[in-house]
């Protein structure tokens, strides 16, 4: 517990302090976007990193819920009424399609689920009429009883405090006896379930919790934005996501913030190199994973104790 206090205290100081680095809107807004992926990389390493289910489809959940505020906000709908029933929606449509999906295993399963999010992306490309097809369609500013949440540094600051709060869920969630039912799961469906563990019923827990969270992240950023297109909801977005939570460091949660961080900032930064912009983005990936199997965070916490012995 107190290691998880440490993680959350050294997680909010970072956002306090960060702002006092930060020159200008190019930075808030970066900054805001790696919040916005640190949201949706602390719910799938949940599933991925500490319940060991491979999820290739979760922008599909995240472009739902930002074309459910996009849509509810349009019809005059509140803001964080329509948050909500983003994530109620995407928490039941989860549940849903969970039940059959997570009883499949290893690469099944990881085609199942990228089956499942190349199926919503279709869905909003298509239905043109409701969601404005390839195009997309604008968003309504995010306000209440006449307030609004206008300018990168406000959203950076409602950025920072949900990535807070879903920061402390996951921790508590994994400290709790949930987490350790987790954990079994991971290491061995068959001696978890031998032990008492109703594996398909946690299994579909953490499924809808991190479907949720993606939701949640995606009304932020529809929001913020001011515009959703497709493209959030598509193959290449979830490819990113899991790329974020594998090389920050499965099952650490500071680790997936990390991950999501660092692949959020590191392009910008490699804009320099011009036409070498990808290749070396990708010889960065495929040397840390080389070197640090177990991903960045776990690797460094490694040589860290060992330095210390």
């Amino acid at each position: 517990m107190r290691r998880d206090t440490a993680v959350l205290l050294l997680l909010a100081v970072g956002i306090a302090v960060l702002p006092f680095a930060l020159p200008n809107r190019y930075f808030y807004d970066v900054a805001i976007l790696a919040g916005i992926n640190a949201i949706v990389c602390v719910g799938l390493n949940l599933l991925i990193g500490y319940t060991g289910q491979i999820s290739l489809g979760h922008a599909g959940f995240f472009g739902l819920g930002a074309y459910a505020s996009a849509i509810l906000t349009g019809y005059g709908c509140p803001a964080p009424a329509a948050m909500a029933a983003g994530a109620v929606i995407v928490g039941a449509l989860a549940a849903l399609v969970g039940r059959p999906i997570l009883r499949l295993k290893g690469h099944y399963l990881a085609m199942a689920t990228l089956g499942m999010g190349i199926i919503i992306s279709i869905v909003i490309t298509t239905e043109d009429r409701v969601t404005g097809g390839p195009d997309g369609m604008a968003v309504a500013p995010f306000g209440l009883l006449g307030w609004s949440v206008q300018g990168e540094e406000a959203w950076y600051w409602v950025i920072g405090a949900s990535l807070v709060a879903t920061v402390a869920l996951a921790l508590n969630l994994i400290a709790s006896p949930v987490g350790r039912a987790l954990r079994a799961i991971h290491g061995s469906e068959t001696a978890a379930e031998v032990m008492g563990v109703d594996v398909a019923r946690y299994k579909r827990m953490v499924f809808v919790l991190s479907a949720v969270l993606a939701a949640l992240a995606g009304s932020l950023a529809a929001h913020y934005s001011g515009f959703v297109s497709p493209a959030k909801a598509g193959f290449m977005h979830s490819i990113e996501l899991v790329t974020m939570v594998v090389f920050g460091g499965m099952a650490s949660t500071l680790g997936a913030v990390v991950g999501a961080v660092l692949l959020t900032v590191l392009p910008q930064l490699l804009t320099v190199l011009k036409d070498y912009e990808l290749l070396m983005f990708g010889a960065l990936l495929m040397g840390t994973m080389i070197l640090m199997p177990r991903g960045l965070l776990p690797t460094l916490e490694t040589l860290w104790r060992r330095a210390r012995i």
